[in-house]
């Protein structure tokens, strides 16, 4: 020890020794990035994966209808000469259940039966319904679930019997009457709708007094989805307005252009078979679903040629269909 240094502990930094530090400090710092690196990659994977996830699931919870049925008003012009043989080409189309008429029912009763098509439900008289005795509906709903039918349905009010408002609400209490009757037989009963109900009146609709005027419980609704279209109307917030209401769906196309009116006076090309018009399907049988549709038939009134191969065309897109 030099004279004037004092004594204490050696604060100097060994010149050696100093590498060592860096490269240490190196060395951590170079495992922090590491770890944080390999945190992103995780991340990055983590991510990929959740969104691959995401997709699966989306895809695997996408829904087709599980049974798709007919209208038998559809094949009207070839189902009386040919029972047999054209409800044998519906059936191996792969439709299963039938919504028949009841005109006629009869005559093609031996040849539904022979088929893999369920009769689910049928399309009433008009005139029974309206001008009928009670006596004959109810034993009319009777005969109707002997058959094994499950919905009876008032099909249409006659241009000559709509008049006004005070008609409308004439026809909701002869509807609620005739559901009444058929839940005694163990049938629902449901109004099905065209276009002029949605026409404006004294600040409603025709459509909106008759949902007022039947009690849910005895009147529930055939959304026809063409005609509910044709008055301008969106059938999905139709559907997700009247849900629970809805067990039963027309599944008729709309050709583009087609005009807004309140009347059946469309021209014959403006049905189109399901997937050749402007509906949009997916939507529709998402809110259908949603507002609790039991089933659905495939309807149209006008076609190019050969309704089975009109009916055959719409099979063919709903039954590929995921919505």
């Amino acid at each position: 020890m030099r004279a004037g240094v004092p004594s204490g502990p050696d604060t100097r930094v060994d010149a050696c020794s100093a590498p060592e530090k860096h490269v240490s400090v190196f060395m951590t710092h170079y495992a922090a990035r590491r770890d944080i690196m390999g945190l992103m990659t995780s991340r990055r994977e983590f991510l990929q994966a959740g969104s691959l996830a995401a997709t699966l699931s989306a895809t695997s919870s996408a829904a087709q209808l599980r049974s798709i049925g007919v209208q038998l008003y559809t094949v009207r012009t070839v189902l009386p000469d040919k029972p047999a043989e054209t409800l044998r080409a519906i059936d191996a189309i792969g439709y299963r259940e039938a919504e028949a008429t009841f005109a006629g029912l009869d005559k093609i009763w031996p040849a539904l039966q022979a088929t893999r098509l369920k009769p689910v439900s049928i399309h009433l008289d008009s005139a029974m319904i309206t001008k009928g005795q009670d006596d004959e509906i109810a034993r009319t709903m009777d005969q109707l679930k002997q058959k094994g039918f499950s919905y009876a349905v008032y099909p249409y009010l006659p241009p000559a019997e709509r008049g006004g408002l005070d008609a409308i609400k004439t026809l909701a209490a002869r509807l609620n009457a005739a559901g009444a009757k058929a839940r005694a037989a163990g049938l629902t009963f449901c109004y099905h709708n065209h276009a002029f109900e949605f026409q404006p009146t004294e600040g409603t609709t025709p459509f909106q007094v008759l949902m007022d005027r039947t009690d849910s419980k005895l009147v529930s609704l055939e959304m026809d989805v063409f005609w509910v279209s044709v008055a301008g109307n969106d059938p999905v917030a139709l559907l997700g307005k009247l849900s629970g209401r809805v067990p039963l769906l027309h599944v008729k196309d709309k050709a583009s252009g087609t005009p807004v009116m309140y009347n059946e006076s469309v021209p014959r090309t403006a049905f189109k078979e399901a997937g050749n018009g402007v509906i949009d399907w997916p939507k529709v049988l998402r809110a259908a679903a949603s507002a609790g549709v039991q089933h659905y038939f495939v309807e149209q009134d006008q076609t190019p040629s050969d309704p089975v191969e009109s009916l055959r065309q719409s099979f063919a897109f709903l039954s590929k269909l995921t919505y």
